[in-house]
């Protein structure tokens, strides 16, 4: 499977580019849009836990594009926490967007490195999160 992500956006690493790629050649994958969700099934505003995670591709001919990576976290205290984007790296829009505001995607090249190393540990090394695959 050809992935890809757009030119200078961030320096998407080959090791998650193939992992992605190895994921997604485990399942038939139908049209031409991939959304793949990371969850761990003990995360939870009062225990914490490894953040969800959700991962959006689109077909482009025959390569598959990053349109966006969104990392989520529970913001606010017991029963009146929400899950809300903890970090938001879009490429199709070239934007990055944190609970500070929104940036130039540029401007996360260091935070999405770091994302990038722990995210690839906590999936492939620890194993915390259950995958949910979803294609239109």
């Amino acid at each position: 499977m050809n992935i890809q992500y757009k030119a200078l956006a961030l320096p998407v690493s080959k090791r998650f580019t193939n992992a992605i790629a190895e994921l997604l050649t485990q399942h038939q994958i139908t049209g031409d849009s991939i959304t793949i969700n990371f969850r761990d099934p003990n995360y939870s505003a009062e225990d914490g836990g490894f953040h969800p995670v959700e991962i959006r591709l689109e077909k482009h001919g025959d390569t598959w594009q990053f349109c966006y990576i969104t990392d989520f976290t529970y913001v606010g205290i017991g029963p009146f926490a929400e899950l809300a984007n903890d970090l938001d790296f879009d490429f199709q829009a070239g934007v990055f967007q944190n609970l500070h505001g929104l940036f130039p995607i540029e401007v996360a090249l260091d935070i999405y490195q770091i994302w990038e190393g722990n995210f690839l540990h906590y999936w492939q090394t620890l194993n915390v999160f259950t995958i949910q695959i979803s294609s239109d």
